[in-house]
């Protein structure tokens, strides 16, 4: 089978007792860095030698194959630098390639930087999305934030410390001055650290330079409200933008709180006058 093995994200000490019996016994252990792997066994006293294979994002799409058949004939273990594999991590292309060919897959569960910080946030944690990393170039960014701007779940964004103050002042242009974040920098390190605010006051602190490991989680957008009348022409205008009526009705309904359902019949009742 594959395991799926969350490791630490700072701190050794988050490493559960069922990791550690699994790597004394792993015989072949694709890791998305084996240096980093090799440094993990040594500092949790790991005296097993197993084989190191390398996946990671450059080479998973071509080793994915290879490695599920492996995986058929005996244990393979995966581990990213830090938490689960799969989740900003490389693994999803070899889990794809195990349902295909129908190998097991199952996971250790343990430290994930996603729910800790939306844990200890302040924010919302009912209903939440994970976005990952945002897009590095900046028109790329801004339009990847304006695209979520009505998202009424809480979000959840991996950014490095080099571009936070620039995606914060960003995610203010998107999501407007009154929305609720959380800077979460450092998780179960010694300098962890929660930063709240506004995005203008966020991205004024991180101008100053931030450094470690960041996730940054956002309040939802709350509901719009609107007349009908409005949200129908708001879903015209989207379609006439070359979005689908369906897609656009669920956009509105979305931004609005609005029956997409509803708003989808609307829409054709209006064509049809």
């Amino acid at each position: 089978m594959i395991i799926l093995a969350a490791t630490p994200i700072g701190n050794l000490g988050d490493a559960s007792r069922r990791l550690i019996e699994v790597l004394e016994n792993a015989e072949v252990i694709a890791a998305e860095d084996t240096r980093t792997t090799q440094r993990l066994l040594q500092a949790l006293q790991i005296t097993n030698r197993p084989r190191l294979i390398a996946l990671h994002d450059h080479n998973e799409k071509h080793k994915a194959a290879e490695l599920a058949a492996l995986a058929a004939e005996q244990d393979l273990v995966v581990l990213s630098d830090a938490g689960m594999p799969t989740v900003s991590d490389p693994g999803y292309g070899l889990v794809a390639e195990a349902v295909v060919q129908g190998v097991t897959v199952t996971a250790i569960p343990g430290p994930s930087a996603v729910l800790m910080a939306l844990a200890i946030s302040g924010l919302p944690t009912d209903r939440f999305t994970f976005e990952g990393f945002l897009p590095r170039k900046p028109g790329e960014r801004r339009t990847a934030l304006r695209a979520v701007a009505a998202e009424p779940r809480t979000m959840v964004f991996f950014e490095s410390p080099a571009r936070l103050a620039s995606s914060l002042s960003d995610m203010g242009a998107a999501f407007g001055p009154d929305r609720r974040i959380a800077v979460c920098r450092e998780l179960t390190k010694f300098y962890e650290e929660v930063r709240r605010g506004n995005a203008a006051e966020l991205a004024e602190w991180a101008g100053a330079g931030v450094k470690g490991e960041i996730v940054v989680v956002v309040e939802g957008a709350s509901p719009r409200e609107i007349s009908p009348e409005d949200a129908i022409a708001q879903v015209q205008q989207l379609v006439t933008d070359g979005i689908r009526l369906k897609d656009a009705c669920a956009e509105v309904a979305a931004a609005t709180g609005l029956s997409s359902r509803d708003l989808y019949q609307q829409v054709l009742a209006a064509r049809s006058k």
